[in-house]
């Protein structure tokens, strides 16, 4: 292996090309038209235009891959993350085209990208699994025999999914008919799990190399979720008991060992609550590739994991390690607003600093000044930090994150500082669900952050904003944070990226939030994130009645379903599949039956 093609971007790929770089490789790497100036492509031996700007022109398009590694002398590909990492047919492409492929085989990553057939190899191998079938389900006469049988709620889960993608919580019957409803039910195979609610999500890094010796490199905490994404990660997963541990290593290295593993793969679990082994815990997913939070396993266990996947795939054995030390976290950095629901925002990074210290490591592919446009997924970088305990790793992450700044685009910092300084957190007092139903609804971060208004001015102080004032006191610089509304002429107070945020929310609100005596809908149907458009379940002519999908829109894996606002016929529609828009982007225009009655929204 002398030449490497990196088929991916951002943080991943500057991460992969630093190691190569410490072995003698050259790196070579594709760039978007929107990527053209990012750090990856300038930090590359050798980078090369793919033409286009969204994944599919680019970071997806096979042909355009293989050409670029034929073009470039290639010898090697590796995937990263996301994007191609975990495709069978680009892994046989790659390795009919004489080039090595740095990951499993494609039979491994046949065998577990399908949910429903890692089912199967659990049960094979004799690892527990989550209660739910290991077939697809039918229709919702299958969905209400399995909800009678274990209660609900039950999760339907894409057997194509992974990554928390594709996973459908139903609670009631009604939702399994409004799911089943769905167009894009009939299109995709999913299966059914009972919901397990108090349980925390604990994955094992493995590795296994070609001559069959296997290495359980650490645990990992990823508990603390919201709609199923990873926000904190932490390794080691503490708080278990040595059965537990001992369980989830076997477990991982018998599935390994099932599915024929050479390379680097994570095998993940839920836990309950004082579980010693089979009874209280369940396989949930093996992600045969790199994971976005290998670095806190890399910091505990002192190894190079890229540099392992590099080893395995020159068929050498795998790398001696060190014994494990210390406790290590990582914050996803993400251009997401956590005071409206993590929605994916974008915009220009204006100042960016750094925290720096002992035991801090920044994985970061941006740097001040680049644009961070909808087109991919909104994870700049990583913040790891890590301490000789987890209480003090805990006390260096406040320090850490209370020096981050970044001006120009909304982040999950505050939201993190938040979740630091709970007692739940301090003491693992935690599930999956906590984030969601415990901590956030009473989040002060979400609380009086935008009023929807009538025509009000939208850029004088709001009620409820706090602006930050310097005055000296006797010679000491003190930082005074005052109400708004008691600093008279003062212009907004609110980051602009917030204040762009507030004013499209007051101008949704005022198109949805009418009078019932209001003059008709107009039938103008906009976007409301930043996103690309996944897919469209309507066309040009159709009668559509008052919320019936028109269209999906994906951002940071996470789907959001636009509705008809009012029944009629729709007129046009602005957009295709795959586009890339922006909030406020025209997507479709209906026009309004003459007998709709437009209604208060509650």
């Amino acid at each position: 292996m002398k030449t490497l093609l990196i088929a991916n971007r951002g943080e991943i790929a500057e991460r992969i090309i630093r190691t190569a770089r410490e072995l003698g490789i050259t790196t070579v790497v594709g760039y978007s038209d929107g990527d053209r100036d990012a750090g990856f492509v300038a930090l590359a031996d050798h980078a090369y235009a793919l033409g286009g700007t969204h994944a599919g022109e680019t970071y997806l398009n096979v042909a355009k891959l293989l050409d670029l590694a034929r073009r470039s002398g290639a010898d090697a590909v590796h995937p990263g993350y996301g994007f191609l990492s975990e495709s069978a047919d680009f892994a046989a492409a790659v390795i009919d085209a004489g080039l090595t492929w740095v990951g499993p085989d494609p039979t491994v990553l046949a065998g577990t990208g399908d949910k429903i057939a890692a089912r199967h190899l659990a049960d094979r191998v004799g690892v527990a699994t989550v209660p739910g079938v290991s077939e697809p389900v039918r229709d919702a006469t299958d969905l209400r025999h399995f909800a009678a049988d274990h209660g609900f709620p039950i999760l339907a889960k894409q057997a194509d999914g992974g990554g928390g993608r594709g996973i459908v919580a139903l609670r009631t019957p009604g939702d399994i008919d409004r799911f089943v409803r769905h167009p894009q039910f009939p299109t995709r195979s999913y299966f059914v799990e009972k919901l397990i609610g108090n349980a925390r999500h604990i994955e094992v890094q493995c590795a296994r190399d070609a001559a069959g010796h296997f290495a359980a490199v650490s645990t990992r905490d990823c508990s603390l979720q919201r709609r199923n994404q990873k926000l904190i990660e932490e390794a080691p997963a503490t708080g278990l008991k040595e059965e537990a541990t001992a369980y989830l290593t076997d477990a991982a290295h018998a599935l390994c060992e099932g599915v024929g593993l050479v390379g680097l793969c994570t095998c993940e679990f839920l836990v309950e609550p004082g579980a010693t082994g089979e009874d209280g815990i369940y396989f949930l997913e093996i992600n045969p590739r790199l994971q976005v939070e290998h670095p806190v396993t890399e910091e505990v266990a002192g190894v190079d994991l890229v540099a392992w996947q590099i080893a395995i795939a020159r068929g050498q054995d795998l790398p001696e390690r060190p014994a494990p030390r210390g406790h290590s976290l990582e914050f996803r950095i993400t251009c997401e607003d956590p005071t409206q629901e993590m929605k994916p925002t974008g915009g220009t990074i204006e100042r960016l600093r750094w925290p720096v210290g002992p035991g801090v490591r920044i994985d970061s592919g941006v740097t001040a000044g680049d644009a961070v446009s909808a087109d991919f997924d909104p994870m700049i970088a990583k913040i790891i930090v890590t301490g000789p305990t987890r209480e003090r790793a805990v006390a260096r992450a406040r320090r850490v994150l209370s020096e981050f700044e970044l001006v120009g685009i909304p982040t999950p910092v505050p939201l993190y500082q938040s979740i630091l300084a709970t007692d739940a957190f301090a003491s693992q007092r935690y599930s999956t669900r906590w984030l969601e139903e415990g901590f956030l609804p009473n989040w002060p971060g979400v609380a009086g952050t935008t009023r929807a208004r009538g025509n009000e001015d939208e850029t004088a102080p709001q009620p409820g904003h706090w602006r930050e004032i310097v005055v000296e006191i006797d010679g000491k610089r003190t930082v005074v944070g005052l109400p708004s509304e008691l600093l008279p002429g003062a212009t907004s107070t609110t980051p602009e990226p917030l204040r762009r945020a507030a004013q499209r929310i007051r101008r949704a609100a005022r198109r949805v939030h009418r009078p019932k005596d209001a003059a008709p809908v107009t039938g103008e149907v906009r976007s409301p994130i930043q996103a690309i458009v996944s897919g469209i379940a309507t066309n040009v002519g159709a009668e559509v009645d008052e919320g019936e999908l028109l269209l999906t829109l994906e951002a940071m894996k996470m789907e959001t379903y636009v509705c008809a606002p009012c029944a009629g016929t729709v007129e046009s529609i602005a957009v295709t599949a795959g586009d890339s828009i922006n909030a406020e982007d025209l997507l479709v225009t209906i026009h309004a039956a003459s007998a709709a009655t437009p209604t208060e929204e509650s």
